[in-house]
């Protein structure tokens, strides 16, 4: 690893990206990701020799983004909820295309134009594929500026590996807090994955085209098998979690990004009490951890999602312990952040 600075958690992401080979930044502003965006302008053209503009609206960053990946540049492009609900096309486009990209989702509250509060509202639009036709996205939850960081970095890796768009979803409290970060050391560009579907011509070799359509319904259907058979593997390898205090708990409690870390307090308030709180916490919401979930659930009777929106995560929750046990929610919507006292008071109603 690099050194240690102290950086807010948009900042943490964008250098973790420059610091991943990302020298292609598009996007358009809106908060709580401005300082994304903001450091991405500030380091990006001078010093990293990289591309950075600001796009005429988030529609036009995405579609720069696809133009981007396409040449086999590492590219990411940021915003929040509303923004990259308008992004929805492009994304759909990307994946249709097989081409990586990162995506980062610093989300705020809504629906509508909602508030610059943070929230979880987006995890059905992100885990679910917000955009039209049979795809799916790697999606990275961070409940740290560390993490956040670490997994920006390798969102990259994962994006190439797999030739598919990675979202790195987390809220404006992650965003905007400061934490020291021990940045990730500089990938070097020569030893980048080769990318030999990409639309660089090269000599031996005809032109590539990359395109998103087949307007035929068996060769549609063809490249459909394909992508499932991809997101099949994803679903194999890369499936990630965290377990705490999960050896014999007398209720688990299952949450990502913010409200993880909250739980890890109200956890210690209820061990205060004589409760004993394991903590369930995805870090892929897509691929969900679901067959570790459920294994665990054998061990309790209750498992109690929290999120900060009004009930999407605890959905994936039900579907993976196959109601063996009761699955209750407590959420707060709106920007409201839930506290660890009133998350204590939630476990007491179901131990």
């Amino acid at each position: 690893m690099g050194e240690k600075k102290l950086l807010r958690g948009n900042e943490a992401i964008a250098e973790a990206a420059i610091r991943a080979g990302c020298r292609n930044y598009f996007a358009y502003p809106i908060t709580p990701q401005a300082e994304l965006l903001q450091w991405m302008a500030n380091h990006m053209p001078e010093e990293e020799h990289g591309t950075f503009l600001q796009a005429e609206s988030e529609i036009g960053a995405i579609n720069m983004v696809y133009g981007a990946s396409s040449a086999g540049e590492r590219t990411m492009t940021s915003s929040s909820s509303p923004g990259i609900s308008l992004k929805q096309e492009g994304i759909s486009y990307l994946a249709g295309a097989e081409l990586p990209a990162v995506i980062v989702n610093i989300m705020r509250g809504g629906p509508g134009l909602g508030n610059i509060q943070p929230a979880q509202g987006d995890y059905f639009q992100t885990t679910k594929g917000g955009g039209h036709g049979d795809y799916r996205l790697i999606v990275l939850g961070p409940s740290t500026v560390p993490e956040a960081a670490e997994l920006t970095f390798e969102a990259f890796e994962l994006a190439d590996e797999y030739r598919t768009p990675v979202v790195v979803l987390a809220d404006g409290m992650i965003g905007q807090m400061m934490e020291p970060v021990e940045l990730p050391e500089r990938v070097d560009a020569s030893n980048l994955p080769e990318k030999p579907w990409a639309t660089t011509g090269t000599d031996g070799r005809e032109p590539n085209v990359i395109r998103s359509f087949a307007l035929g319904a068996e060769d549609l259907k063809s490249l459909n098998e394909g992508l499932q058979d991809k997101y099949s593997e994803i679903k194999s390898e890369e499936t990630r979690f965290e377990k705490i205090g999960t050896e014999d708990p007398d209720i688990l409690l299952v949450a990502f990004g913010t409200v993880a870390r909250i739980a890890r307090s109200a956890r210690r308030l209820a061990r205060e009490e004589g409760i004993d709180a394991g903590i369930f916490r995805p870090i892929t919401l897509w691929p969900f951890p679901d067959k570790p979930l459920r294994d665990l659930s054998k061990k309790v009777d209750t498992v109690l999602t929290l999120e900060m929106n009004s009930g999407q995560m605890v959905e994936d929750v039900r579907l993976s312990v196959n109601s063996n046990v009761d699955t209750p929610f407590y959420g707060e919507m709106g920007g409201v952040v839930p506290t660890p006292e009133s998350i204590l008071e939630e476990v007491k109603q179901h131990v």
